[in-house]
């Protein structure tokens, strides 16, 4: 039962941080628009476009990326049955390499590439699992 468990949290938690982290991404273009001229419908469009992007343009991302690793961490680690941390960390580490592959696929500015990678995904994952076995 115990390694059934903890399938189950690495899996739950993949699936509901991911579904944070899109349901953000998407909700964020009308929160704060994109540029005028800048097309986001295509991954082309927003390669093209990255240089019409001021800074206001990535909190929702960087948000979307430290919000999705933070829920799913935390419900990997309430879900697992033992070493928690090292679960709540492996979904960081999962989500870490997604940020990592989306900078070679859609290049940003260093300074964003550079918070986005150290404060997103391990931070996140390791305040979600303190969190979550921390004991009352």
């Amino acid at each position: 039962m115990t390694l059934i468990k903890n399938i189950l949290a690495v899996i739950a938690g993949i699936i509901i941080g991911s579904l944070v982290n899109m349901g953000l991404i998407m909700i964020s273009s009308t929160i704060i628009p994109p540029p005028n001229g800048a097309d986001v419908t295509t991954m082309e469009g927003l390669k093209a476009s990255m240089h019409l992007f001021g800074p206001k343009h990535f909190i929702f991302p960087f948000l979307a990326h430290a919000l999705g690793t933070f829920v799913g961490a935390f419900l990997a680690a309430l879900i697992a049955t033992n070493h928690k941390m090292k679960f709540a960390l492996g979904i960081g580490v999962f989500f870490l390499i997604g940020g990592i592959t989306n900078i070679f696929m859609l290049p940003s500015p260093l300074w964003y590439t550079l918070v986005d990678l150290i404060g997103a995904y391990l931070p996140m994952a390791y305040f979600a699992a303190k969190l979550a076995t921390h004991k009352k």
